[in-house]
């Protein structure tokens, strides 16, 4: 067993090779074989914090024996998004190449905050997002930056749209001014991170209208059109609306290109939030999901939703980035340096000042899978949803409840003579028992007032034979 931990200095590089590779080696099997974990953990509240120590110990352990731990105490608590039978929310896959750009990426450590601490990081933060901007279509005049998720991407978004609408608010703030109420527009079923955004912006959750959707759960535009003359009329001033393509519940796509023409009338910023489906852009046959895209003003999408980066990468692309730097660039004495003018710091296009090399897995996974292999990948999500979508369609004791434009099933089960009333007691049972088997993991929403059951597929090991399991399974405990 090795010695404790040196009280000055670091661990060896022997110990730290034997250490890598008993980890790499854990891994490798965790990713080859996880789907031998139940995926959902089936401890209870408090189970975790109570097997550990209240306090960190005295001396140093060695490492052999945190590892040790890790597997006992760590791994049963933990719920297995790389798990082939995960099929809830939006499954944030994994790949090999991802983990070991992470791997590389905690080794540098570096901070990329400005051009000068790491050259590296910033201009292939770029490159990564200019081949990803090109495989889904977008214009070269859509700049890129990574952020750590799409809440965040979209905070950035209507504060770029706050800090055209309103003259000098960074200086000035918004309290104690003359100013109206402000608005922003988005359909009912967008994603929550909005509200959060305008909450925080200091514009008020009251600022946000939430608008009617049609049949396939898109944004009515007529509704969109009217609200704006009504807030207009009122001495409201309209400054954003947010289109989705992939919206959280049903994967719907908002009609962007008519969004697009009323706020180009308007002159509101249009962000769209693409963070689940705008990957499935680069495939062919759906390069139409981002029709009208290339007029907003702003768009985000999340390589760890949907495109085997591991978690968190978030592409935010803005033709007016330079807005984005005006509302939050800030450079203080301490931060100056002789490369101002010649380079762009990515400390200037938002809030966070430390970035981490977040970069260089997209980059790895784009050059280890190719254009090609990434389409195909995606391709075969969605050709497993329709099938599954079919299996549904055809069984007169279950039944589908929105469309499947990409690769996530609304259903529900919906047994011959059940009572109405009763369908969404049964499926919320059915739910907990699919879950609590371990085997399949599927989340919930509510669609026109009724539980309805998402199975998401997203997960790069997902194959077909798990997709059959998971609805063999909800034949036997239904």
């Amino acid at each position: 067993m090795e010695p404790s931990t040196p009280p000055l200095g670091d661990m060896s590089p022997d110990e730290f090779r034997r250490h890598a590779h008993r980890l790499v080696d854990w891994i490798a099997d965790y990713l080859h074989h996880n789907d031998h974990y139940p995926v959902l953990s089936r401890v209870k509240p408090g189970d975790i914090a109570r097997q550990l120590p209240s306090a960190a110990p005295e001396r140093g352990e060695p490492f052999d024996r945190v590892l040790d731990d890790f597997e006992r105490t760590i791994v049963p608590g933990l719920t297995h998004w790389n798990h082939p039978g995960f099929f809830a929310y939006f499954a944030i896959t994994g790949s090999a190449p991802g983990v070991l750009g992470e791997f590389l990426s905690a080794a540098l450590n570096v901070q990329a905050m400005l051009w000068r601490t790491s050259p590296a990081a910033t201009e292939l933060e770029e490159v990564a997002l200019g081949w990803l901007r090109q495989l889904v279509g977008l214009p070269p005049d859509f700049e890129g930056v990574i952020y750590d998720t799409a809440s965040i991407a979209s905070l950035h978004a209507l504060a770029a749209a706050r800090e055209e609408a309103v003259p000098q608010v960074r200086r000035e703030g918004l309290a104690g001014r003359d100013l109206p109420r402000m608005r922003v527009y988005c359909s009912e079923h967008a994603h929550s991170s909005i509200d959060k955004a305008v909450m925080m912006l200091g514009l008020g959750h009251e600022s946000l209208r939430r608008l009617p959707s049609d049949r396939e759960f898109r944004m009515d535009v007529a509704a969109l059109r009217q609200a704006v003359a009504e807030d207009r009329r009122a001495g409201v001033r309209p400054i954003a609306a947010v289109a989705t393509v992939g919206t959280t519940s049903t994967t719907s796509i908002d009609p962007v290109p008519a969004i697009a023409e009323l706020c180009e009338r308007e002159h509101l910023w249009l962000h769209v939030d693409a963070a689940y489906a705008g990957v499935a852009a680069m495939v062919p046959g759906y390069e139409h999901i981002l029709a009208g895209a290339d007029r907003a003003q702003s768009l985000v999408v999340n390589p760890h939703k949907w495109l085997f980066t591991p978690f968190d990468l978030s592409a935010f692309f803005c033709r007016r980035m330079d807005t984005i730097r005006q509302a939050f660039s800030l450079t203080p004495e301490y931060l100056r340096n002789s490369e101002a003018g010649q380079v762009r710091n990515l400390m200037d296009t938002g809030v966070q000042l430390g970035r981490r090399f977040r970069a260089l897995k997209l980059w790895m996974i784009l050059r280890h899978f190719g254009a090609e292999g990434l389409r195909a990948r995606l391709g075969e999500h969605m050709r497993l949803a329709r099938l599954f979508a079919e299996w549904v369609r055809n069984d007169p004791e279950f039944e589908l409840l929105a469309p499947v434009p990409f690769s996530v099933v609304c259903f529900r089960a919906k047994p011959v003579g059940m009572p109405e009333n009763d369908l969404d007691r049964y499926n919320e049972s059915l739910l907990e028992k699919l879950n609590a088997s371990g085997e399949v993991f599927l989340s919930h929403t509510k669609l026109n007032g009724v539980l309805t059951l998402r199975l998401a597929i997203g997960h790069i090991r997902t194959e077909e034979r798990h997709v059959r399991r998971a609805w063999d399974l909800m034949h036997e405990l239904a």
